[in-house]
């Protein structure tokens, strides 16, 4: 694979690996090093590359395994307890705007529903592909979809009756 071939193949994935991954991570100087890194490793098996049919597919399910494995060396590194509460403070946050408080429902979900709710709704993938990506049935994407747009719901509702009543006062 030649550096022009790259660059048009590979490169061009690096913006959804980049969303896909601060997905996972929270924190943009982690997402950018996540991609970063799988770009490098990406290059150094540039010849290999060729083998897997569904490119994008593949550079996704690559960030999310190194989503995984990076919060999980960080749980070990920093204590579970300390990750929750970190996370518990970045969804205490106030914020101002629905899009924000959206964003944060999301964030909440677990890590299935995050992924598919995500790839389904932000990406626009088909759920064949977000299938394949996830090593999930097709079924399940489904389910995993229905929750978590379900839960989303439900504190949308949960957060507008909320303020509502406090406009009310």
């Amino acid at each position: 694979m030649t550096q022009e071939t790259f660059r048009d193949t590979v490169f061009s994935l690096k913006n959804e690996m980049y969303r896909f991954a601060k997905r996972f991570v929270m924190s943009s100087d982690e997402a950018e090093d996540v991609v970063q890194d799988l770009m490098m490793k990406f290059w150094q098996k540039k010849e290999e590359l060729a083998q897997f049919g569904n490119l994008k597919s593949y550079a996704l399910k690559a960030v999310r395994n190194e989503c995984l494995n990076r919060l999980k060396h960080h749980e070990v590194k920093t204590g579970f307890a300390d990750m929750q509460l970190h996370r518990s403070e970045l969804y205490s946050m106030e914020v101002n705007n629905l899009k924000e408080h959206i964003i944060g429902f999301i964030n909440e979900l677990p890590e299935k529903q995050k992924a598919v709710i995500h790839l389904k709704d932000v990406e626009e993938y088909e759920v064949s592909e977000i299938a394949e990506m996830l090593e999930m049935e097709e079924n399940a994407v489904r389910v995993n979809l229905m929750r978590a747009r379900q839960k989303v719901k439900d504190q949308i509702s949960q957060l507008m009756s909320y303020e509502q009543r406090q406009i009310s006062r």
